[in-house]
């Protein structure tokens, strides 16, 4: 049934112009994964790769991502990953107020139909986003996170990890190491951890 409910929201996308994202897109990235996942990776939005293949993190981010899924004892196609916007912002800036207004009611309604034990928010944005705060990632990391959903009456815990891009920038190292104690943690709290390797 969710996947159904995605297809038809994903249809829904088809050829957007709600917002100035779509006058330099050459594909919508809505999402891709298990419609049934327990967790739920979301990033803020796709860069050059995704914006050419349609698909969620397949850059070098991407593979760093899919290693530390697989570092979980997990494969990727078990999760489901998604962005708060759903079109390539030119450059790879950060998305304005108003596309992310215009465009993270679908997220909502991807949340709503995989219902997720959990999100993993990748980066700040993400997690502000999510989260609906404005805090630097040093204190998101520090909280309990809830994504709170009035309409759907979800609430689901969030762990705000580096974004794979960011620890690619850092050279791995103690940066990856946090993120996937994170990760781990995140999983424990929900009791998906006797998935992990």
């Amino acid at each position: 049934m969710a996947q159904a409910d995605l297809n038809v929201l994903r249809l829904k996308l088809t050829d957007c112009t709600r917002c100035a994202l779509h006058k330099h897109r050459t594909n919508i990235v809505f999402g891709e994964g298990n419609p049934d996942a327990d967790l739920m990776f979301v990033g803020e939005g796709p860069g050059a790769n995704e914006d050419m293949t349609g698909r969620p993190f397949v850059g070098n981010a991407g593979k760093l991502l899919t290693d530390w899924i697989e570092k979980l004892g997990m494969k990727r196609e078990q999760v489901y990953i998604a962005n708060v916007v759903k079109c390539r912002p030119l450059d790879n800036r950060d998305p304005y107020p108003l596309e992310i207004e215009t465009c993270i009611p679908f997220l909502h309604v991807q949340i709503a139909r995989i219902k997720p034990k959990i999100l993993v928010a990748l980066g700040r944005h993400a997690a502000n986003h999510l989260a609906g705060l404005r805090l630097p990632m040093k204190e998101l990391r520090t909280r309990d996170l809830k994504y709170e959903n009035e309409k759907s009456g979800m609430s689901i815990p969030i762990e705000a990890v580096y974004h794979p891009s960011y620890v690619l920038r850092k050279g791995r190292g103690e940066t990856e190491k946090e993120t996937l104690m994170d990760l781990r943690k995140a999983l424990a709290v929900v009791g998906l951890s006797d998935t992990v390797g």
